[in-house]
């Protein structure tokens, strides 16, 4: 009986993640209690193909510890011949009620923020995409040090509506 429950789980567990067609690429990384301003995330990517375009998406995950309504990010993309493009976001966190967005039954949240769409990896080779987080208390001019709650920074890659008609 225990294996017939374990195998069942296993087996819907392999349905729902096989049936994801949109991602190409997925991978998250942990944060350790806090995310200090100055550790970067590093993500390395070799896209698949160089003529098909694809939307882009930092993931979030935070707890209920997270004190704010927003998130600034600074996403920096180094293409495999070094040239770099680099964007500050910024994301809402909250709701105008101060509700959590994202989705998750417990207390942690996952946030799916676009960053960029219709995107073609010309160049051939490795990408590396760093994302850190610049956040700011109103008022104050130094940043904010150590940002809690921020449990997971992820990097998603997915078909557009496009690829998944061809």
């Amino acid at each position: 009986m225990r294996n017939n429950l374990l195998l069942f789980f296993l087996g819907l567990f392999l349905i729902v993640v096989s049936c994801d067609s949109k991602r190409v690429y997925d991978e998250y990384k942990s944060v350790p209690n806090e995310w200090n301003k100055d550790s970067i995330i590093t993500f390395k990517i070799n896209p698949p193909d160089s003529i098909k375009p694809y939307n882009l998406f930092v993931d979030l995950r935070n707890t209920n510890e997270y004190k704010y309504s927003n998130i600034f990010l600074i996403v920096e993309m180094v293409f495999p011949h070094g040239r770099t493009i680099k964007d500050t976001l910024e994301y809402r966190m909250t709701d105008p009620s101060g509700k959590f967005l994202g989705t998750g039954l417990m207390d942690v949240k996952e946030n799916k923020l676009w960053y960029k769409e219709d995107v073609v990896f010309k160049e051939a080779g490795e990408y590396t995409v760093n994302i850190q987080h610049a956040m700011r208390e109103n008022g104050k001019v130094h940043g904010v040090v150590s940002l809690e709650g921020i449990t997971d920074v992820g990097f998603r890659i997915e078909n557009t509506k496009k690829n998944l008609k061809e």
